[in-house]
């Protein structure tokens, strides 16, 4: 009797699958642009109609593409975010604090240089939320904590930066709840996020940096 296992037969959505995402990777398509419609895909991979909807219903759950109903379907992204998550979710502690440094800290000394009255008003308002929950349930405070952050981000007013934080944001509550599971909340962590905001009201990005990195690296 062999030893040799059968193949798997893989379904036909995951070969469109493949098929597609290999044209995206290739650069078949640019972002923005409007993809070929069901019939002309199906009849260019040599599969059903069916086939093609459910493999874009799956790339548009990644995030890849966007279905507009009565109008097609367009190109959202060129790397898959379910993807970047994976790869996310796989890294250190370590390598996560080398990460926010090289991301948070740099935006937040730009938010710190570019930040507006909107900006602040926004980032007090989240502040505020974050202290008042930040002696109660970790959850919640952890969410309150990851708004504040995101916003700090948000004030750079530089769109990669928000979306790559955005993706990494999840890593970066991760970190927290480890860290705060193990180590009581002081109060004069927390007085680190008040001064970091004062660093950016007063367009002082040195200090801001000096500060968020001081925030990343707390035990």
């Amino acid at each position: 009797m062999s030893d040799i296992s059968p193949l798997v037969k893989r379904s036909l959505v995951d070969q469109a699958l493949d098929q597609l995402r290999l044209r995206i990777n290739q650069g078949a398509w640019v972002v923005g642009q409007r993809l070929p419609t069901e019939p002309e895909l199906s009849a260019e991979l040599g599969i059903s109609r069916n086939t093609v909807r459910e493999a874009m219903r799956v790339l548009a759950f990644s995030g890849l593409i966007e279905i507009r109903q009565g109008d097609g379907s367009y190109l959202r992204a060129v790397v898959d975010p379910l993807d970047t998550v994976k790869a996310l979710s796989r890294c250190t502690a370590e390598q996560a604090r080398e990460t926010r440094h090289i991301l948070e800290v740099e935006a937040i000394g730009l938010a710190a240089l570019r930040r507006t009255d909107e900006d602040l008003q926004a980032l007090r308002e989240a502040l505020g939320v974050s202290g008042s929950h930040y002696h109660g349930d970790l959850d919640t405070y952890i969410a309150c904590d990851l708004v504040f952050h995101r916003r700090l981000v948000a004030a750079a007013h530089n769109p990669a930066l928000s979306e790559l934080y955005g993706y990494f944001s999840s890593i970066v509550g991760a970190q927290l709840r480890h860290c705060l599971n193990i180590t009581p909340r002081r109060q004069e962590l927390f007085d680190l996020h008040i001064e970091l905001l004062d660093a950016v009201e007063q367009r002082d990005p040195e200090r801001a940096k000096a500060l968020s990195r001081r925030l990343i690296n707390e035990p």
